[in-house]
């Protein structure tokens, strides 16, 4: 049997799952009608389960693994970076900034127009912010700055 390129995706879907249910594994779940606090991490980890079983299941379609092409490896690095660099500034900085940096920073690397990059990651963090704080009464973090 040749290893494809869906068997690796699964595999890393189903294991991510199962190391998330194993950390969120001491948080209630609740039942439906009052769900705890693990009840979405346990709904999630269970969908990515059944799409890792579902894409191994498919793998048969998709390309061998050898011979899939890393040139985009560089970009997802860089992709990741700046994700891990948003979730470490996203206390101290507080949402509306870290969001807006990320975005920027993620579409200026494309080398978009840098005020239509500034303008929609402003605009898509305000406009979530006030989604979240005023229509669904979810506060967001308010970092040093208060906002």
């Amino acid at each position: 049997m040749t290893l494809r390129a869906d068997h690796v995706a699964g595999g890393i879907a189903i294991a991510a799952a199962v190391a998330v249910l194993a950390v969120s594994g001491d948080l209630p779940v609740g039942t439906l009608a009052f769900p705890g606090a693990g009840m979405l991490p346990t709904l999630v980890c269970a969908l990515m389960i059944l799409f890792g079983v579902l894409l191994i299941a498919r793998a048969g379609l998709s390309p061998p693994f050898a011979e899939i092409s890393w040139s985009d490896l560089p970009h997802a690095a860089r992709v990741l970076a700046i994700t891990a660099a948003a979730v470490a500034l996203y206390t101290t900085l507080g949402f509306i900034i870290t969001m807006t940096l990320l975005l920027f920073v993620l579409i200026a690397l494309e080398g978009r127009n840098l005020v239509a990059a500034a303008a929609f990651s402003l605009g898509i963090s305000l406009s979530t912010y006030v989604l979240f704080t005023v229509a669904l009464k979810t506060p967001l973090e308010q970092g040093l700055f208060g906002f």
